[in-house]
């Protein structure tokens, strides 16, 4: 039992003593901002003052005389602060315990809280149209359904990544009229794809004049470069899904004929409309065009009737970027008429992304690819950059600056970490220093400033794991990666492992020291899915 559990057991004994009965596992504790105020915080008297018929801060003296009597393991002193905080200060055995668990769960174990308890989740990132080459601004994307995915799957949920790929409609008629009108060497029509990369498809195309013909052959070579391009920061899918095969299928007419028959649909003005006003949209949508041609949210919702109720995943995440947030209630709307609770559906936005002096757009040519970031910058720092920050946030990426090489690039600052770490393990062994089993080494000769800090950091690790997963934020992981990074950076300049003033004792419980941080390091960036170099 961890010395968290046995905070919150004993605050729920001490409560029962006074009469209040509430189950340890309702006992708030988090960890204080500042170090002064402890290892551990709770507002538990602040919560159950009223319920008590006592003042907060009476109910909090009471509670601190009662575990001050028996106070739990590794708590040296109880503190009531403000209008009744408890202040937990506890000697660094606990810290101790925490380096056993990190060393000894290793890379597979440690951080890996079962809050999904195997639910099926299916999370739908990138999706861009194979119309162009992968802007930078759905690579950014990608990065987050990939590492969001990484978190929930180590959280205990069964994770399916999916790739939606929009291989119908207009778009695919407007990509096929462009690429033959540069085989023939017109101008590109009004509204159609402009970029260079249709002249290199143009030339390769000895199909007939026919639209969607060409539209098919260029979308199939565009959508290879994007799993090319995708693959070399290492995003893969369970699943590449074409909303050809839905139509082609007849799951759109079959949706809709569910929904008529659920009594969500009418026909006006020719068209077909889904009362989405009554499940909390702004008004009602068209489904079926009055010329007959079914809409992006027919089609949509005959997906997510896939994904709920053929398929049957308990869960779906879709993430979508800033120019879909309008259909959001729409969609939700749509999936509830479907008889599937809204709750189940959640709808990341990703903000706009911007490079200084670029703007990216595929119908004008003008747009950054995501293969041009990736050869800038490299495959890690792509990734770790995109997940600085949360998705809900605009960015504007300054090349220059990510390419650099220096402590002020979160990137190089993670990883030249993890390289110091690795040349610890490499000068050891070329001076015959071997780790002493995890039993015989002497932990608590760690008591400097600087290893306890390392320690705490990593006693924060499954705290954050937990909440990227469940607050669907990836970038707490780099946040915690980036500063576990400084914390081992201070270690290494302040606290030599090896050398003739560190006593060989020492020596021993740092080199395990430094293995816990590798731990620590290891899983953080792998749930980023950045590399942990062994050498820069």
């Amino acid at each position: 039992m961890g010395v968290q559990q046995e905070l919150k057991e004993a605050i729920a004994t001490g409560l029962e003593g006074l009469g209040i009965d509430l189950p340890a596992g309702e006992v708030h504790l988090e960890r204080p901002q500042r170090l002064e105020h402890g290892d551990w915080s709770s507002n538990v008297a602040l919560a159950q003052a009223k319920r008590a018929g006592r003042k907060p801060r009476e109910l909090a003296e009471a509670l601190a005389g009662s575990l001050k009597g028996a106070p739990p393991r590794f708590v040296e002193q109880v503190e009531i602060a403000g209008p009744g905080f408890l202040n937990f200060r506890l000697g660094p055995g606990w810290l101790y315990e925490v380096l056993r668990e990190v060393v000894t769960e290793g890379e597979g174990g440690f951080a890996s809280p079962d809050l999904g308890s195997g639910e099926r989740v299916q999370i739908e990132y990138v999706s861009a149209n194979p119309t162009g080459p992968l802007t930078a601004g759905n690579g950014w994307f990608g990065s987050y359904g990939d590492s969001l995915g990484r978190i929930m799957a180590r959280a205990g949920w069964q994770v399916h990544r999916e790739y939606y790929v929009n291989d119908t409609g207009g778009q695919m008629r407007a990509l096929g009229e462009s690429l033959l009108a540069r085989r023939r060497g017109e101008p590109v029509p009004e509204g159609g794809y402009q970029g260079e990369y249709l002249a290199d498809l143009a030339a390769g195309y000895e199909g007939p004049e026919d639209v969607l013909e060409a539209g098919r052959y260029a979308s199939e070579r565009i959508l290879a470069n994007i799993k090319t391009t995708l693959a070399r920061i290492g995003i893969h899918f369970d699943e590449w899904y074409s909303q050809a095969s839905i139509e082609e299928s007849g799951q759109v007419a079959d949706t809709i004929e569910l929904l008529r028959k659920k009594g969500h649909v009418y026909d006006q003005d020719g068209a077909v409309w889904l009362r989405s006003t009554d499940f909390g949209d702004g008004r009602d949508r068209v489904l079926v065009k009055s010329n007959g041609d079914p809409t992006y949210l027919a089609g949509d919702l005959a997906y997510h009737r896939d994904k709920f109720l053929i398929r049957n995943f308990e869960r779906v995440i879709d993430v979508f970027g800033a120019d879909h947030h309008g259909q959001v209630a729409s969609l939700r709307a749509g999936v509830a008429a479907l008889g599937v609770d809204p709750d189940r559906l959640e709808v990341r936005i990703g903000q706009l992304v911007s490079l200084v002096g670029q703007r990216m757009s595929k119908r004008s040519g003008h747009f950054v690819p995501l293969e041009f970031l990736i050869d800038e910058l490299g495959a890690d720092a792509t990734r770790l950059m995109s997940l600085v920050s949360s998705i809900d946030q605009a960015t504007t990426l300054d090349i220059d600056a990510a390419k650099s090489q220096s402590m002020e690039n979160p990137v190089y600052y993670v990883q030249y970490a993890h390289a110091r770490i690795a040349s610890i393990g490499r000068v050891a062994s070329e001076r015959g220093v071997t780790r002493v089993g995890l039993d015989d080494a002497n932990l608590a000769l760690l008591v400097h400033p600087r290893e306890l800090d390392l320690l705490r950091r990593l006693a924060d690790l499954p705290r954050v794991v937990a909440e990227a997963a469940t607050e669907r934020a990836p970038y707490k992981v780099t946040s915690w990666a980036r500063a576990l990074a400084g914390e081992f950076h201070g270690f290494y300049h302040d606290c030599y492992v090896m050398g003739t003033d560190v006593p060989s004792e020492l020596t021993q419980a740092r080199l395990w020291l430094v293995e816990g941080a590798r731990v620590g390091l290891a899983i953080s960036l792998d749930l980023l899915g950045v590399q942990a170099p062994e050498e820069m």
